[in-house]
């Protein structure tokens, strides 16, 4: 095997790359083992996060029966805040404490997930102040001294691919911005996709959770390479993102030709069977690639994006507060992103726009950036998505906060092919006001 020429080795440069592949069960049907599983990983007292929304659907009723035919003691936690915040965290920390729980069951999306991460790992190891494991520079990045009670997540959407990740985000409220917490330890001991839990997803869910997987995946795939980074004197102090690499790239790519061939057909019919398994496989192959690798600018923005949100309120959530999904926070802002960062791996941008299904005949390698970005406005278009953030309620007055909002998120920021700064997030937000 010939690696690509975008990974090169240097001496005093990373040489290596880790391979952390998550455990998956996939398949319809398969939330019915949940209490097979939960059993085989020693659980017998368990708390099962979801939110009040996805509580009232089959899924939880499921995972539930499953569980109790098992002989495992459940108690429900249905109070997970939609794009978690430090304050729901924090009630959901509280009540596993007071639980006694030896096993966590997460059913639901990113944010049941991630909340159930978070509960598992201050239950299993509490740190002095909740900011400790917080990311830095918000937090003391504190390392996460060992493994965690045993956690099964049960995704219902396809975007977020917590299921496959070592990452928890919520909004810190005081601070108006996401962050996060990272350790190899918070990912799912399993994580069990049954394809038929897309099946009550609108349309406009659906759209926003395959935008989600197709930026997961195009960040994953035009991230720095693995072997730009400098190589630890410490092993095992290699970050969960390590950058992209020969792993990553396998998965990457079949996921964005997978949101490429089905997304808008998809959003146009809604709980069409045949979609199922093809969605929510590509949500678990951008999972696994930008798991390994990660994301940058566009997730770095979407942060801020999603934080500092006033007045929208998305159709296809119930939602009593105003909130910017996840996935539609990231995708208003890609393509300005994407234009930005295609001049350093113009190739890489070309073979992404070509998966994604832009028409590349006769087109320059070098207009690799533009080409995905036009290729990612027209499905925006087409499957009903707000023009840039202008149509989630922001205006040119609002970037200053944006960018502050945004700089923090050094952990994606230094993943950018195309290093930025506050003068060139300032000129990103601009140009990701409207796109038509």
């Amino acid at each position: 095997m010939t690696l690509s020429p975008y990974y090169v080795h240097a001496d005093g440069r990373e040489a290596a790359f880790t391979v952390t592949p998550p455990k998956i069960k996939f398949g319809p049907g398969a939330l019915q083992e949940v209490g097979h599983d939960a059993r085989a990983h020693g659980i017998a007292r368990t708390a099962l996060f979801t939110d009040a929304n996805v509580a009232e659907l089959n899924s939880v009723a499921t995972v539930t029966s499953a569980l109790k035919d098992a002989g495992i003691d459940v108690a429900i936690y249905d109070e997970v805040e939609v794009e978690p915040t430090d304050r729901s965290f924090k009630a959901a920390i509280e009540f596993a404490q007071k639980g006694n729980f030896d096993g966590f069951i997460s059913v639901g999306g990113g944010s049941s997930m991630d909340t159930a991460k978070a509960a598992a790992l201050y239950t299993s190891h509490p740190p002095d102040d909740f900011l400790d494991y917080v990311n830095e520079p918000i937090g003391k990045a504190v390392r996460v001294p060992g493994p965690l009670k045993p956690h099964i997540a049960c995704p219902t959407t396809f975007g977020t691919a917590s299921e496959c990740t070592a990452v928890a985000i919520f909004d810190l409220l005081e601070m108006e911005l996401k962050t996060g917490i990272s350790s190899p330890y918070l990912r799912p001991n399993l994580g069990v996709l049954d394809p038929d839990t897309l099946a009550t997803l609108p349309g406009e869910v659906i759209a926003a959770n395959g935008f989600d997987v197709f930026t997961h995946a195009c960040e994953s795939y035009t991230a720095v390479p693995y072997t730009s980074r400098e190589k630890p004197a410490d092993p095992t102090a290699r970050p969960v993102y390590q950058g992209a690499n020969p792993y990553s790239d396998l998965s990457t790519l079949e996921a964005i030709r997978l949101i490429g061939d089905n997304l808008v057909d998809a959003v146009a019919q809604p709980g069409a069977s045949k979609f199922r398994e093809k969605l929510m496989f590509s949500g678990l192959l951008a999972g696994i690639g930008f798991g390994n690798s990660g994301v940058h600018i566009p997730h770095a923005m979407a942060y801020a994006v999603a934080g500092l949100v006033r007045g929208y309120y998305p159709q296809g959530w119930k939602s009593n507060h105003p909130m910017v999904p996840h996935g539609t926070s990231v995708i208003v802002n890609a393509p300005a992103a994407f234009r930005f960062t295609g001049p350093a791996c113009p190739e890489r941008h070309f073979t992404a726009a070509e998966a994604m299904g832009a028409d590349v005949t006769d087109a320059d390698t070098a207009d690799g950036g533009d080409l995905l970005a036009d290729r990612i406005i027209a499905m925006m278009k087409e499957t009903g998505l707000p023009n840039g953030i202008g149509g989630v309620g922001y205006d040119e007055e609002d970037i200053p906060n944006l960018v502050k909002g945004t700089l923090p998120q050094q952990r994606l920021l230094v993943m950018s092919p195309k290093p930025v700064d506050e003068a060139k997030l300032t000129k990103l937000f601009k140009d990701a006001l409207r796109y038509w």
